[in-house]
């Protein structure tokens, strides 16, 4: 299959979504009426190999994931999902029909979304990849929630649960699941590796936060220990993370392991005490598992003590 003749079968299996698409396949490029308000953009990037490995996961599961790891960075920020965009590599273990299957397996999760994958490239590559560019709406910038907010005095939370897709990898690795030491994953082997291959981003609940004003916000994509010391340091303060209270994904136990593992894409964010159940109304599925302080860095302490943690590390070289 040529390249035109793939992109026009992908076309065929697309939907358009949102009622902002005036153009898309077929042209040079998208158009998309802008409404007012702003536009909120992310790209995120998936190689086989460092990201996923088709001999673990299904084609489609990759295209899950590279659309939600990019929708999950909109969560983040509290932007209206909207559009996406995909720069996909064939080639390594990815032939065309296996293009094809990641594609409908991103599909499937964008009509879930209410996202429209609005275009995109296809390119020869030694080595399969997904590029993904993802637009998020907001009604100004005041709209939307960073990094750099949190404040001495506010709460930290947690959406949902974390160490699962860690686990999960460990699995498909044979290296064991949730205990962290070669163990399984007690039962739960299928709902971890789940949590791996077929992640959802935290959109409706980034929306929540946004609208109930807390502080500052991320995405737990390289684990929560990284993340939140990337809070602390765009905030200039100093997160106290208390790892008893971390909600572990059923199956995984190594409570230290779950605050290293990435790739839950949960969300983390801290709220002004006064805010509390305004914040846990508008989004019920959320844990405080720390306070935010004057200092810097983000501390993890159980009843032994404070205990150094660290997130994955993005090494080029």
């Amino acid at each position: 299959m040529d390249e035109h003749a793939l992109i026009e079968a992908i076309g065929e299996a697309l939907g358009a979504r949102g009622g902002r698409v005036a153009r898309w396949l077929g042209d040079d490029a998208a158009v998309i009426a802008a409404g007012g308000g702003v536009a909120v953009v992310s790209t995120d990037a998936m190689v086989e190999g460092v990201h996923f490995r088709l001999d673990w996961i299904s084609a489609a599961d990759a295209g899950h994931r590279a659309l939600a790891g990019a929708l999950s960075d909109l969560a983040a920020m509290g932007a209206a999902a909207g559009e996406a965009y995909f720069a996909l590599g064939v080639g390594g273990s990815l032939d065309a029909d296996g293009a094809l299957e990641l594609m409908a397996g991103a599909e499937r999760l964008a009509e879930s979304c209410a996202v429209t994958i609005a275009g995109g490239d296809v390119v020869r590559s030694p080595v399969a990849f997904a590029t993904v560019t993802v637009v998020g709406w907001a009604a100004d910038p005041s709209a939307v929630v960073g990094r750099d907010g949190a404040l001495p005095g506010d709460l930290v939370g947690v959406t949902g649960s974390l160490g699962g897709a860690a686990a999960g990898l460990r699995l498909l690795a044979g290296g064991g699941g949730g205990g962290g030491g070669g163990g399984g994953g007690g039962g739960h082997d299928v709902e971890l590796i789940a949590r791996h291959a077929r992640p959802l981003p935290r959109l409706a609940e980034g929306l929540a936060f946004a609208a109930a004003g807390v502080h500052a916000m991320i995405d737990i994509s390289d684990g929560l220990a990284r993340d939140a010391a990337e809070i602390a340091q765009r905030s200039a303060v100093a997160l106290m993370i208390d790892l008893d209270a971390l909600p572990l994904q059923p199956g995984v136990e190594d409570r230290a392991a779950a605050a290293s593992g990435g790739e839950d894409y949960e969300l983390c964010v801290c709220v002004a005490p006064e805010q509390r159940e305004r914040v846990t109304a508008a989004v019920a599925d959320l844990t405080w598992i720390g306070r935010v302080e004057s200092g810097s860095g983000a501390h993890f302490f159980d009843t032994g003590g404070e205990r150094a943690r660290a997130g994955y590390e993005h090494r080029l070289g």
